[in-house]
């Protein structure tokens, strides 16, 4: 009778459930902010609505940014032009005006060389000196080298800019487009987007006020980002691994959620206020977390005490 017994005590205490570790509920939040700052003037959004990706959450005033954009166009503009025109030569009518010059001075050349001509038969017959040969030559040479000059700077007319000329032409062109596209980012960044499917979980500013740069207007909680984090005693922690399963139980929440650990801290710590229990007061613990499925995660809110015991393992069989 007494050996019974004690084989169900024995019995009693294999059976025995494990101890929980205690714990809550914690959100992944995604905090949505403008690296801008700026007054807000319109706030689409409130706490506890569901978003949509791609929803407007809220918007800045962008006066600033919108005029920076449109010198940004301007300052484009130009610069595409100055690079188009250094592929041209020069315009038809400067080209006409160079011609007409050019016609100008082989007539003026023709008239020295008959000039010349001219002077030279007076000269054989003794009416001029020979000094009026010598000017006569010279307005001749003259003549020439001015249709020789017309003549480049006609050739130059039709030819574009050097290639030098193109290239820091084009290059210009280039930085004005990415200034443009600078402007263009900043005035975006004054209205932001929900960047996943969530639902708000608190707003920090009022329309009017002012926003600094990088402040977060937005909370959001994706569906499913909650995980569990819980404490272990370090007597405890040593049989924990990461990928291990476990088991949360909470007030209000069903049937136990299974959660597989995805971190288990490297440096202890005393177990924090919101925990303490008898049980649990001033012990050294180390911090575990534990992500359940998508689905489950649904039954957690951020905040939520929980018990958190390992998962059953199968016996063995006999």
């Amino acid at each position: 009778m007494l050996a019974a017994g004690l084989v169900l005590a024995l019995a009693a205490c294999d059976n025995k459930a494990p101890s929980a570790w205690s714990g809550y509920a914690e959100g992944e939040y995604v905090y949505v902010a403008a690296p801008l700052a700026g007054a807000l003037t319109a706030l689409a959004v409130q706490a506890g609505q569901q978003v949509a990706r791609g929803a407007p959450l809220f918007t800045l005033e962008s006066d600033l940014e919108q005029a920076g954009r449109a010198e940004a166009q301007a300052r484009l503009e130009q610069a595409q032009a100055q690079a188009d025109n250094s592929t041209k030569g020069r315009r038809r009518d400067e080209v006409a005006m160079t011609q007409a010059q050019l016609a100008q001075a082989r007539a003026q050349a023709a008239l020295a060389a008959s000039d010349l001509e001219r002077q030279q038969q007076l000269l054989a017959q003794g009416f001029v000196s020979a000094a009026r040969i010598d000017d006569a030559r010279t307005a001749l040479v003259q003549a020439r080298d001015r249709v020789a000059e017309l003549e480049s700077a006609l050739q130059v007319a039709r030819l574009p800019a050097r290639p030098d000329e193109q290239r820091a032409a084009r290059a210009t062109a280039d930085a004005a487009a990415q200034a443009l596209r600078q402007s263009r980012w900043r005035e975006q960044q004054k209205q932001q987007l929900a960047p996943v499917a969530a639902q708000v979980a608190d707003t920090y500013f009022r329309v009017g006020e002012w926003v600094p740069a990088g402040a977060p207007v937005a909370a959001l909680l994706p569906e499913g980002a909650t995980k569990a984090r819980f404490f272990v005693p370090e007597t405890e922690v040593a049989a924990l691994a990461p990928g291990q399963a476990v088991q949360i139980s909470c007030d209000g929440c069903g049937a136990p959620i299974t959660a597989r650990i995805s971190r288990v801290a490297t440096q202890a710590e005393y177990a924090p206020p919101v925990i303490y229990s008898n049980a649990q007061r001033a012990k050294l613990v180390f911090m575990v977390e534990a992500r359940p499925d998508p689905a489950d995660a649904r039954r957690l809110r951020p905040g939520l005490p929980l018990d958190v015991r390992p998962a059953a393992s199968p016996r063995n069989p006999p």
